[in-house]
């Protein structure tokens, strides 16, 4: 579940499929990748049991597939990978500073 959870593509499908089951196109529609690459993600969150898929017709529609448990986690490390965000922009910033005062 944890590899599952680690990329911010596969967290932001989650994300999605809390507001309402989707179809693969209406999922991939939302990022800026392949749909191989959309459907690659897709299999990593059904082998993790987060997600399951149905046919229908030529479409498949997915739903969340989450316990409790597993909900407070992806809370968890949704809110760990904003940190990191953060973090990382503000040493950018430090960064930036510290060149502008030597360059004064």
């Amino acid at each position: 579940m944890f590899k599952a959870l680690s990329d911010p593509t596969r967290r932001r499908v989650l994300q999605l499929l809390r507001e309402r089951p989707m179809t693969a196109g209406e999922l991939s529609d939302q990022f800026s990748v392949s749909k191989p690459t959309m459907s690659a993600h897709f299999s990593v969150l059904q082998e993790a049991g987060l997600i399951e898929a149905e046919k229908s017709g030529r479409m498949i529609i997915y739903r969340l597939k989450m316990s409790v448990l597993e909900d407070a986690l992806l809370g968890f490390v949704q809110t760990l990978g904003s940190r990191m965000k953060a973090r990382t922009r503000l040493a950018a910033n430090r960064g930036v500073k510290r060149r502008r005062l030597k360059e004064a």
